[in-house]
């Protein structure tokens, strides 16, 4: 009987359920109609193939749960078309049983080698065959399922890191709010009480030492010629000198006790703590206060020159945001963005800096009537796409140790995309500098 009349005169019975395809490679009609009958009969889808080019072909639309190959065959013998299978990402894992008349133990070494699982001898016996194809399948499929769930289990407990690990970084953002919050805002506090005292007295001294004044310089016109005793300590206290001097002294310690009003003022508005709702803000007076609390690093100093803060402010009307997180994203960016200038200017000469000065450069402004923008820039040394692309993970730093926990960014991206729904993005360039840009809904 030939191939074709085996395979249509013996019409396959119900298929049981979970018994799986079967390739069956030969390239003798009469091993594969034994075959093809043995394992139809038991319930296995077959497929058949006659050498080992059309095995391949039919594997890549057809992928079998097993394939029975014969070592012996003409064209690309079963060895190579084994080697070729377990070489396929795809293909590698379908189990192989050579079919053989070869007893060597060579070729069955060699066989085990190139990946195949087990062999079936020539003649066959129908039982070994039914018993070796069955617990194959079963093996394959019980190494896929253990596969399926370690790799479930391995993807839950990657879930449960990422989880754990962001937990980690809104406690750490929540602790380190609330003591910052806390620590300003009684330094604030503290500060406030005497320095109001001061400030709202000087008023008063200024009046009481010009009353002085005009009276020591009417006391001078009636009485031009003092007696020597007042003559001497007038020459010896400088009078004139002093008469000049005092009243500018009041102005500057009036001027003084405005920048102290004015900072405690900004470490109340940057700290917010008691303002954790969501809430119409000013975001122009939220920068200035941040601005304001880093203003002693943006002034020249004997180690670092001084950086230029270039405003391009726009319209803005009052955002609906958490104003004290917010001032954090301010503060961690603008930070950042002072260490990277501070950083550059280490490695220029004076001449560089002079021709090329440090600045930074905030922008702002409503996109669309429904979104504001707060873009911060710096024009110092960049970064390479690398870095960029890792910088809003948590603890990924590029500071020296002891300088950087690495979270400043990955809490601002937080509390921007999370907390306010917003978008922040970073673009840079080796030795073009950085800029940041910040997107919040309006409402």
């Amino acid at each position: 009987m030939s191939l074709a009349e085996s395979i249509h005169s013996n019409p396959s019975p119900p298929v049981e359920a979970g018994a799986g395809n079967v390739l069956v490679v030969d390239d003798t009609p009469a091993n594969l109609s034994v075959l093809f009958d043995l394992l139809d009969d038991a319930g296995f889808q077959v497929l058949v193939a006659q050498d080992g080019l059309s095995a391949l072909q039919k594997v890549e639309y057809a992928p079998p749960d097993l394939i029975l190959l014969d070592v012996m065959m003409p064209g690309i013998d079963g060895f190579e078309t084994c080697r070729r299978l377990k070489a396929n990402p795809e293909t590698q894992d379908i189990p192989v049983l050579f079919i053989t008349a070869l007893s060597e133990a060579e070729y069955k070494v060699r066989g085990f080698e190139l990946g195949a699982v087990d062999y079936i001898t020539k003649p066959f016996q129908k039982e070994e065959v039914i018993a070796r194809v069955k617990t194959h399948i079963k093996l394959s499929r019980l190494t896929q399922t253990l596969e399926d769930q370690v790799a479930h289990r391995t993807q839950a407990l990657s879930q449960s890191l990422d989880d754990l690990h962001q937990m980690q970084v809104q406690l750490v953002q929540s602790e380190k709010m609330s003591s910052l919050g806390q620590l300003v805002a009684g330094v604030a506090h503290e500060i406030n009480n005497p320095i109001n005292f001061i400030h709202g007295n000087l008023s008063h001294v200024k009046n009481y030492v010009q009353d002085v004044l005009d009276f020591v310089e009417l006391y001078q016109t009636h009485y031009s010629e003092p007696v020597a005793d007042i003559q001497a300590a007038a020459e010896e206290i400088d009078l004139e000198f002093l008469q000049e001097d005092l009243a500018k002294i009041i102005d500057s310690m009036q001027l003084g006790t405005d920048r102290i009003c004015q900072i405690v003022l900004s470490l109340r508005n940057f700290s917010r703590v008691d303002q954790s709702e969501f809430k119409p803000v000013d975001i122009h007076e939220g920068i200035s206060s941040t601005l304001m609390i880093l203003q002693h690093r943006l002034k020249a100093s004997p180690e670092y020159p001084e950086i230029k803060v270039i405003k391009d402010y726009g319209e803005l009307p009052l955002v609906e945001c958490y104003p004290g997180p917010l001032n954090q994203v301010f503060m961690n960016i603008l930070a950042n963005a002072i260490d990277a200038l501070d950083e550059w200017n280490t490695r220029r000469t004076p001449a560089e800096i002079k021709a090329n000065p440090s600045q930074l450069t905030i922008r702002t402004s409503v996109l669309d009537n429904q979104w504001i923008q707060i873009a911060i820039a710096d024009n110092g040394l960049g970064m390479p796409e690398a870095v960029r692309q890792q910088i809003f993970q948590p603890f990924f730093t590029t500071k020296p140790i002891g300088k950087g926990t690495g979270m400043g960014l990955s809490i601002s991206h937080q509390i921007i995309v999370e907390k306010h729904g917003g978008k922040l993005e970073c673009c840079s360039q080796s030795g073009q500098g950085t800029e940041f840009l910040i997107q919040i809904p309006l409402r």
